[in-house]
């Protein structure tokens, strides 16, 4: 018989808002040297790969988060990319991935997922008979359904943070039973093997108040080889245990522990063993850990680059389209990449799409109109009426003066400080305003309280599923275009890019909303990040996955 496993979900279609960033590949020996690597997209990861036999039973996994998550509904507009590390663990999907990005059904789930019919495009979900939620109840087509209806964006009283693929979904029926659900299409859908990655019960769906409240302060019904057992949010501590309910392969660990950390914490706790597993970015920290005793440095490139988004809201500062340009063309993006990549990775280049990762089938350069040029930067300023008052630009007697708005990291600032610096020379006020992270996306991104803001765009392996997310625009329905900017013909664009199930015809179409986003004044990508991790050196089957998913139930420690 073939053996059971469950992966901690991997991000598909939907891409997780993460305030940490790390920055940095380098290939380490044992001395202090670090040497240059690659940070493009690749097929290989970096986990320290074990057999279920080497490793020992029982342990308690130590992670660390950069904030104490505002839901525990990854589907919410409030949710981050930390709510999504610790459900992952404990919910359903429907696919796997490889180190390469090759996907895979999750038999410990579905029996099988087939596309059945293209006209009109059809999916049919065979539900695994074992499969159950943790109050012992099946998981039917019901459940499918009811994400479906909360997540297809038609009732805007459920607050979600995506609505690609549900929204063009028209109806999920049963099939021969209830274990099995049939998935109908109004609009093709490109990207269809990202739905229900996760899947939630029907509890946390079936009404506006159930998406918003359900799972607000835990996770009261979930699925997989671990549960939620306690949050203290005193300690800001989460810990899960095994699912007593789970029918596959018993995990190793017995516990897995989730802290709030501030940033400049993590190589102290991981070199106190007080933590297992961190992101590491900086020159010196990437050192500090290689030196460290029992600690490694694993390293992948992984989907997630860093970002300038700007605020276009109505009434806001950067409202204008061709002052967001103007800011976008003044900032050195090749200058920040060089002083937080240099020496470090090979070749350091700013990243020049939305979609597409360097290394990644698509990419392509699509920045030309926000190349770096001061001077054509200041002409614009100059051409919108935007003059000079001593050091600082005036308008109708209002200065040029932008907040930037990070969490507080070193490399985030290092970043900042450098565009503060091109800003200046134009004439642009830039301050800078760093947060923790509690409360920084509901307090101060998600109201818009920032003419500039940074933060990690964390993605997956099918990233069409992103341009409706964050780059179509809908004043009414925002989902996660942070600074509000869009346009009728970028919609219409974005609408027929992942209606398109020819691939290539996708990527080519994909990349001509690109060049509308970056026209567009939305944000201007800076870096990718190479995925470098530090580890305890005996924690198997986890580190840097790359493009892959993790395998709950085989991570552990080795004898």
């Amino acid at each position: 018989m073939t053996a059971i496993h469950s992966r901690r979900r991997l991000g598909l279609g939907v891409a997780a808002p993460a305030l940490a960033i790390a920055l940095l590949l380098a290939g380490c020996g044992a001395g202090a040297d670090v040497q240059s690597g690659s940070s493009s997209i690749g097929t290989s990861n970096d986990i320290d790969p074990r057999d279920r036999s080497e490793l020992r039973e029982g342990g308690n996994l130590r992670l660390a988060l950069t904030a104490f998550p505002e839901t525990f509904n990854s589907s919410h507009v409030d949710a981050s990319g930390d709510v999504s590390e610790v459900v992952g663990w404990t919910l359903p999907g429907t696919v796997n991935s490889d180190a390469a990005g090759e996907l895979t059904t999750d038999s410990n789930y579905f029996t099988e997922i087939k596309l059945t019919n293209t006209s009109p495009q059809q999916i049919t979900y065979t539900i695994n008979p074992k499969a159950v939620w943790s109050d012992g109840a099946p998981i039917t087509w019901e459940d499918l359904r009811s994400q479906v209806n909360a997540l297809n964006g038609r009732d805007t009283a459920y607050q979600v943070r995506a609505t690609q693929g549900y929204s063009r979904v028209e109806k999920v029926e049963r099939g021969v039973d209830d274990r099995q659900a049939i998935v109908t299409f109004a609009q093709h859908y490109a990207e269809w093997q990202g739905l229900f990655n996760p899947l939630y019960p029907k509890a946390s769906t079936e009404s506006p108040e159930s998406f918003e409240n359900w799972a607000r302060n835990s996770l009261p019904i979930s699925s997989g080889p671990f549960l939620i057992y306690s949050i203290d949010r005193a300690q800001q501590r989460i810990v899960l245990k095994r699912n007593p309910k789970w029918w596959g392969d018993t995990p190793k660990l017995d516990t897995v522990t989730f802290s709030v950390l501030d940033y400049s914490a993590r190589i102290s706790a991981l070199q106190n063993n007080e933590l297992d597993y961190a992101t590491v970015s900086g020159i010196d920290e990437v050192k500090t850990a290689t030196n460290s005793p029992g600690i490694q440095v694993r390293r992948a490139a992984a989907p997630r680059f860093s970002h300038f988004t700007f605020n276009g809201a109505p009434g806001s500062l950067l409202e204008d389209a061709r002052l967001r340009v103007a800011i976008a063309k003044a900032i050195d993006r090749q200058g920040i990449a060089t002083a937080t990549q240099n020496g470090i990775v090979d070749d350091p280049k700013p990243l020049n799409n939305h979609i597409y990762l360097n290394g990644q089938k698509g990419y392509q350069d699509n920045a030309q109109s926000v190349a770096y040029d001061p001077e054509g930067a200041a002409r614009i300023l100059d051409e919108l009426g935007w003059k000079l008052n001593g050091d600082v630009r005036e308008k109708d007697g209002r200065r040029l003066e932008l907040r930037n708005v990070m969490y507080q990291q070193d490399t985030w600032v290092q970043m900042a400080q450098i565009a503060q610096q091109n800003l200046a020379a134009v004439g642009v006020k830039m301050t800078i305003q760093t947060f923790p992270g509690n409360g920084l996306f509901t307090d101060v991104i998600d109201p818009g309280n920032f003419e500039i803001c940074q933060f990690t765009w964390s993605g997956g392996i099918l990233p069409l599923g992103a341009l409706p997310q964050i780059y179509a625009y809908d004043p009414n329905n925002r989902l996660s275009n942070k600074g509000r900017v869009g346009s009728p013909e970028l919609n219409a664009l974005i609408e027929e890019t992942i209606s398109e199930l020819d691939p290539n015809k996708a990527i080519e179409l994909a990349n001509r909303a690109d060049k509308m986003i970056f026209e567009l004044g939305h944000s201007v990508p800076i870096v990718q990040s190479p995925g470098t991790v530090a580890v305890r050196a005996n924690l198997a089957n986890y580190g840097a996955f790359g493009l892959a998913s993790a395998d709950a139930t085989k991570v552990g420690f080795t004898q």
